[in-house]
């Protein structure tokens, strides 16, 4: 079973982030330049929230506006899940299912040590899957397999 760790392996520990102070306007503008669904916001170094696409569209949905130029910790979701390296996909899965989120940060000892999205899980789990289809096929006709 794949855990968290090798994701991160695989792609990356790049982590984008804003400051609490940063705009709504600098902070789309940030997510579009690095074709990103959703930014941590870091405060000295201390996770207090996240903005994503989705906090943008529901704050112009309820209210009818959003003013791109109030700082993002007024759109920030600040309860903000989180998991451990060795957490495995099927436990992440599990509370992104849960708790209706599509992002989860990665910390390590209190540090921050990555970010991984719904889309990565689901890409390393069906890789997982076809991997174990593949051996099972080989098996059956009897071809060796290593995975």
């Amino acid at each position: 079973m794949t855990i968290v760790k090798q994701i991160l392996d695989e792609k990356g520990h790049e982590i984008w982030s804003v400051r609490p102070e940063t705009t709504v306007l600098e902070t789309l503008r940030l997510m579009d330049q690095k074709d990103i669904g959703a930014v941590l916001v870091v405060d000295e170094g201390v996770l207090v929230g996240i903005f994503s696409e989705r906090d943008f569209a529901r704050t112009v949905a309820q209210t009818g506006e959003a003013s791109i130029h109030m700082p993002v910790k007024d759109l920030m979701t600040h309860a903000v899940y989180y998991v451990v390296p060795d957490r495995t996909l099927d436990e992440c899965m599990a509370l992104m299912t849960g708790k209706h989120i599509r992002h989860l940060p990665v910390l390590e000892d209190g540090t921050l040590v990555g970010l991984i999205s719904i889309g990565d899980v689901v890409k390393s789990v069906i890789s997982d899957r076809e991997s174990i289809i593949k051996g099972l096929e080989n098996y059956i006709v009897g071809r060796e397999y290593s995975l």
